[in-house]
């Protein structure tokens, strides 16, 4: 009756929707081991407080009939009850022979109504199976807590309908009825209390209709996770699934081989046979190396100017003459190879590599170091002057001097006492770079040579005579090789290609280190007796017309710059209107093969051309560490053809291949010619993938040189050496071109009418996309079109 009256009440009052969904939320916290059972109980009594007012398992109406009757159970005997329930993991009651009773009562109820089992959540029945079942064999809590996870252990099978269900718990029920007989007989002594068997059959019969309105769940003591769970049904899957189950429909396209496009165009034009450069001409007093040259003007010519230094305010701080370099370089020579000792013994012999370390403001000092070492036969390594102890730039160039095998570093006393020390007073070792002994090169640290002590110099060989580092785009530092009988034959070639004679005065803007700036401005000029005039940076950062004004106030013949350079003067160039560049007889561009040099040239000459600068003056050329200079534009009177400019389709150039277009549009390349190839050297276009086979005319390729003025190697590095320095370049038939090996210089681009070359990227700057090229050099470009200046870079 009670339980009617039980039933009647929940009937009246159906759960809200958002109860049962904090019901079901609980389960799946149970199922998957977030709560305890206990925390369980109490959340979802707490839940259906409101709606089934069940204290402590029993219907109030149970309660009001207990007292109207008169119960001989007193109240302080619940509370005492309801602390000792409190105290264990789980409810007494629910163990005992009357709680069996009134549950199987409750499913035979359940039963009659033929209510379909509730299949929301499968993880709430389906983790024990019949046959594996293992009821618990103490009613202890810590026991209890080992049998739930006894229960995660055992295979789980898929729940199909409720039938398999309900010997399953009758077989709960046992089980857990007999194992609890004890501690429920212990529980209540002198027999069963009525209290309890009303309260098991209302609990039963709410049970009962909690499982017809909320089409809840029977929770199972189970704590697999849900991670555990989807293990064990990978595991129970064929270990070979179908190959269709690896793919997806959507991605169907994707994963499709990307097919060319037969309307992409394609070159059409012939095979481009190698190019042959202009002879070198025979001169018939030409020194036979560059120590000779150096030798020879330190003797006759010794007051003659060599090298002027700037300071950052642009006044001239130095002038170093041709008869101050050569002494200084012999005393520094003397005194490397017998001053510095170890053990009695000298620290140095001929062929040991030495680092040169010396700041941008200082192009005396570094020529001295240069020059030194050539004399006493060491290699030098310029480098550049570190700025940390953990700076990441000089980590890659520690590398290089550790596979150099240096130990032994040049310097000046005011770069020393700028570098990082340790607590002894010492330079510390930089992280990365080998122990190094610092040696400061200023006068009164070098001794003077004895009367019989002679340098011996040779003519120029196979040996090496210096090292240029350079960083590529993934970061490394290697170091290129070049002999001296290359470096001699570049000089040679530099000479004739731009015309240099004896006393012409020449303004260096670059870094004297490396590149344009040594070739032009250490090297070439020596060769030629030429005055140098060296811009520092720091100066160029506080005053950008500096170098004009030098131009100007020194009649330089000559000027090495960058298209950086000119791009900065006509920032500052309304400051002064009283500057003269008619003196120029060639305005060498060294990055002339970067795609927004066209921009930087034409700009200078429309705001410089009033003021004395001509046309044909500008000349840029292209070059790479590896093949040293590639091309150069001539001037006219040197018999150099017109200056090229080509519109191409940067669609077409995606491709590889060459289509001029009109300038009108916005999806062109604007470029201009880097000039002609150098004199004495064969060059050819292969293509940049596999095997180097010749491009076509209209196809654009990797730029290759055979010439007696590149460099002969990465040092230490074989195998890169031998694809980079020894390509032989082959016809469609595959047969060799030569047998002399070909030099890859790195630059994509190609040849044009009058043996022009054109330059339209870097291998290093290549990037691939969908089967179509760009470069990196187009992402720059594109930053400088938004500068913003008052002219546009076309093409961008």
């Amino acid at each position: 009756m009670a339980a009617e009256r039980g039933g009647c009440s929940l009937e009246a009052v159906p759960l809200p929707a958002e109860v049962r969904e904090s019901l079901a939320e609980l389960e799946l916290e149970l199922s998957e081991g977030d709560i305890t059972q206990k925390g369980y109980e109490k959340k979802r009594a707490k839940l259906l407080a409101r709606y089934i007012p069940l204290i402590q398992g029993v219907d109030p109406s149970l309660q009001t009939e207990n007292r109207v009757s008169g119960s001989s159970q007193p109240t302080a005997a619940v509370s005492k009850q309801q602390k000792s329930r409190s105290t264990n993991s789980r409810d007494e009651r629910f163990r005992s022979d009357v709680h069996t009773e009134a549950v199987q009562a409750a499913l035979a109820k359940y039963k009659e109504r033929k209510m379909p089992m509730p299949s929301k959540r499968r993880s709430v029945l389906v983790h024990s199976s019949v046959e594996t079942y293992t009821p618990p064999d103490t009613s202890s809590a810590s026991e209890d807590e080992g049998s739930l996870r006894r229960q995660g252990r055992i295979t789980s099978t898929p729940f199909q309908s409720h039938s398999n269900v309900e010997p399953w718990l009758n077989r709960v029920i046992q089980g857990s009825s007999t194992s609890s007989s004890a501690s429920s007989t212990s529980s209540h002594p002198g027999g069963k209390p009525a209290a309890a068997s009303n309260a098991a059959t209302a609990a039963a019969t709410v049970l009962a209709d909690l499982m017809a309105h909320t089409q809840l769940g029977v929770p199972v003591n189970s704590r697999v996770s849900s991670k555990i769970q989807q293990l064990l049904n990978t595991l129970k899957r064929p270990k070979r699934p179908p190959l269709k189950e690896f793919f997806v429909d959507d991605f169907e396209e994707l994963l499709e081989v990307q097919q060319p496009d037969p309307n992409q165009p394609k070159p059409e034009g012939n095979q481009v046979n190698v190019l042959k450069g202009e002879p070198v001409g025979v001169v018939t007093n030409w020194p036979p190396s560059l120590l000779a040259a150096l030798q020879r003007w330190g003797t006759t010519q010794p007051k003659a100017p060599c090298l002027t230094a700037l300071d950052t305010t642009g006044k001239a701080v130095y002038t170093l003459t041709y008869g101050k370099l050569w002494s200084r370089s012999l005393k520094l020579a003397y005194t490397l190879l017998n001053r510095l000792t170890t053990k009695n013994e000298p620290m140095l012999k001929p062929g040991d590599r030495v680092a040169l370390v010396f700041p941008n403001s200082d192009p005396v000092m570094f020529m001295v170091a240069f020059y030194g070492c050539l004399l006493a036969e060491l290699i030098p390594v310029p480098i550049e002057v570190p700025l940390t102890r953990k700076d990441a730039g000089s980590q890659q160039i520690g590398f290089l001097l550790g596979s150099c095998g240096v130990t032994l570093a040049l310097t000046t006393d005011a770069c020393q006492k700028g570098l990082p020390k340790a607590q002894t007073g010492e330079v510390v070792t930089f992280k990365g770079w080998p122990r190094l002994i610092w040696f400061v090169i200023d006068g009164k640290h070098l001794a003077k040579p004895t009367k019989d002590w002679h340098p011996q110099v040779r003519d120029a060989s196979a040996e090496i005579a210096y090292i240029e580092y350079k960083t590529s785009k993934e970061g490394s530092t290697v170091g290129i090789t070049v002999s001296h009988a290359s470096m001699l034959a570049h000089c040679h070639a530099l000479t004739q290609a731009c015309g240099y004679s004896e006393a012409e005065t020449l303004t260096n803007v670059l870094d004297f280190k490396r590149d344009a700036g040594l070739w032009h401005g250490v090297l070439t000029s020596v060769m030629n007796r030429m005055h140098v005039i060296s811009i520092p940076y720091a100066l160029m950062k506080v005053n950008p017309l500096s170098w004009i004004q030098k131009v100007c106030s020194y009649k330089a013949r000559v000027a090495v710059v960058k298209s950086r350079d000119m791009h900065w003067s006509l920032l500052a160039q309304r400051d002064q209107r009283d500057v003269s560049l008619s003196s120029l007889r060639m305005l060498i561009v060294a990055d002339g093969a970067n795609p927004w040099s066209i921009s930087s040239c034409d700009a200078f000459l429309n705001v410089f051309q009033s003021r004395g600068l001509r046309p044909e003056v500008i000349c840029p050329c292209a070059s790479s560490s590896e093949a040293l200079t590639v091309a150069i534009r001539r001037p006219p009177e040197l018999g150099g053809p017109p200056p090229g400019k080509a519109v191409l389709s940067m669609n077409c150039l995606s491709f590889g291949v060459i289509r001029v277009d009109t300038e009108e549009k916005l999806s062109v390349l604007t470029v201009q010619d880097v000039g002609q190839i150098m004199p004495g050297a064969n060059v050819c276009v292969v293509k940049v993938d596999g095997t180097p086979y010749l491009c076509k005319a209209d196809e654009v390729g990797e730029i290759c040189v055979n010439s007696g003025a590149t460099g002969m190697a990465y040092f230490g590095l074989l195998g890169i050496t031998k694809n980079v320095f020894e390509a032989i370049p082959v016809t469609a038939a595959g047969v060799p071109v030569s047998d002399q090996p070909f030099t890859r210089t790195g630059l994509l681009g190609f040849v044009g009418p009058d043996y022009l070359v054109f330059v339209v990227g870097k291998l290093d700057g290549l990037m691939t996309v969908s089967g179509r090229r760009h470069n990196a050099d187009d992402v720059v470009a594109t930053a400088l079109a938004v500068e913003p200046m008052k002219f546009v870079y076309r093409g961008r």
